[in-house]
């Protein structure tokens, strides 16, 4: 191999390790709307661009995979065989808006100081963050232990009074809308919360993203911990956010949540046609 060669081999694999840390992972159904009893397709993936399939997560990666409906909590169903996405399927047998969630298992990863600096502006870093990282001193060093969190909604039927929607899942991150994701049109208002453990989380960037758009727009949480984001465009929109904070455990310097929500909204004019 010349030099340039590797190089140009060393350069790649760069950007390839700053790919890994910067994908958010997010859960998308197939068909956000459906009449009971229907066969439910879910699409988990990690990628940069919102909301194309481009990388598979490893069955052996998840923690849990379950969805509630009608009162019942039940386990969504894997098939690892889909090229670009971990599909996930579930039979949503009653009426009721069908909340889906996966967790996956704490993954551990390093990065240089110039990677970190990336980081912080993919996740918008708080600056009491920054300021941790800044007065590490010269021997500091990046090792991470980060879980992520994905959750989505499925309207089944037509039901009148459902409101598990605003009820947490009781993931240890998640954002819970506070107001029915399944109804929503353009130009709603959608607020959210933000629970660590179950309590709110204030004072964090919670981001949102509309399909193709290819960047983001932040949101701070107020002191109990809601934001409110206005939806301008048909179409699918990502909500996410990653909390991060020294760490506690041996081995490594940080930990970190990412949590992420998908909603759809249908074009204008599709109201009211019959």
């Amino acid at each position: 191999m010349t030099r340039k060669c590797g190089a140009l081999v060393l350069v790649f694999l760069s950007l390839c390790s700053l790919s890994v840390w910067a994908h958010e992972t997010w859960l998308a159904p197939r068909q956000t709307m459906v009449a009971p009893g229907a066969l439910v397709l879910l699409d988990l993936t990690s990628g940069m661009a919102f909301p194309v399939l481009e990388t598979a997560i490893k069955p052996e990666r998840v923690a849990q995979a379950r969805y509630r409906l009608g009162g019942q909590t039940l386990e969504l169903t894997a098939d690892p065989s889909a090229p670009k996405s971990l599909l996930f399927s579930a039979r949503l047998a009653t009426e009721g808006v069908a909340v889906c969630w996966v967790e996956l298992k704490p993954r551990a990863l390093e990065l240089t100081p110039a990677q970190v600096e990336e980081y912080f502006a993919e996740i918008n870093a708080t600056p009491a963050i920054r300021q941790a990282w800044a007065t590490a001193g010269k021997a500091r060093r990046w090792r991470e232990s980060y879980t992520k969190h994905a959750k989505t909604f499925v309207r089944v039927g037509a039901p009148a009074d459902d409101r598990s929607w605003a009820e947490p899942v009781g993931l240890a991150f998640e954002i819970v809308p506070e107001r029915d994701p399944t109804t929503l049109r353009v130009g709603d208002e959608l607020p959210v919360r933000v629970l660590q453990d179950g309590a709110p989380l204030a004072d964090f960037p919670l981001g949102l993203e509309h399909a193709g758009s290819g960047h983001g727009v932040f949101q701070q949480t107020d002191a109990q911990g809601r934001v409110s984001f206005k939806l301008a465009r048909a179409g699918r929109w990502l909500l996410y956010g990653t909390e991060l904070r020294p760490s506690t455990k041996p081995e490594t310097e940080w930990e970190s949540d990412f949590t992420t929500l998908t909603i759809e909204l249908p074009a204008r004019h599709t109201r009211g046609r019959k």
